[in-house]
């Protein structure tokens, strides 16, 4: 098997699993993964695609600018931009972007303080935060409909190898060094996110 295709197998196995959990409602969210270094080349979700099913065109083939490297009737998915500042910034491997009720309400509850903090929780140990007084901190960034903008402003909290972003009303971004890694940080923040909606619940 290829690197291409295995890479494309590894993300349809991925993709197959948030669909699961009904996790890309109206056929929102995008998913890529890295194929190469040089040239820079990822699979990311085409759009407007049923993710729910599992077909040869769910993904597409770019370049580090986010264009084709072979020719399609399909296009790549609009937040592609935002897939290319993580791997341009860093060395990881996967990045995946879902909307869900959880993290749309928490983007909203505390988008005007710009970020949300955890502390004291078990799931940020996905992020490597083990020490009793760690926090993990998410940032919140406005939901400009302009995607050369989003993608200005997402860029600018690409700190790391690993990492996640709110888009205030939107979704969530999370990325890694690999499929495995991404998805684990993608489950951690999706729990902590229904946490702390647990908590508001019951105040």
């Amino acid at each position: 098997m290829t690197t291409l295709q295995s890479k494309w197998e590894e993300l349809a196995d991925i993709k197959d699993e948030l669909a699961a959990r009904d996790w890309f409602m109206g056929t929102s969210g995008n998913l890529a993964i890295k194929v190469s270094n040089e040239p820079l080349q990822f699979l990311v979700t085409a759009s407007g695609k049923d993710k729910k099913k599992r077909t040869p065109e769910d993904f597409l083939l770019v370049n580090a600018s986010g264009d084709l490297v072979e020719e399609s009737n399909l296009k790549p998915s609009a937040e592609t931009l935002l897939h290319c500042a993580i791997y341009e910034k860093t060395s990881s491997g996967c990045s995946l972007h879902v909307h869900t009720v959880a993290n749309n309400v928490i983007s909203e509850l505390y988008g005007d303080k710009g970020k949300i903090d955890f502390q004291g929780q078990e799931l940020i140990k996905a992020f490597g935060l083990w020490e009793e007084d760690d926090i993990l901190s998410i940032p919140i960034i406005p939901n400009y409909a302009h995607i050369p903008h989003l993608a200005e402003a997402f860029k600018s909290h690409i700190l790391a190898d690993k990492g996640a972003v709110l888009i205030r009303n939107h979704g969530i971004t999370v990325w890694g060094k690999d499929g495995f890694e991404a998805k684990k940080l993608l489950e951690a923040c999706e729990f902590l996110f229904q946490y702390q909606l647990a908590l508001h619940q019951i105040k």
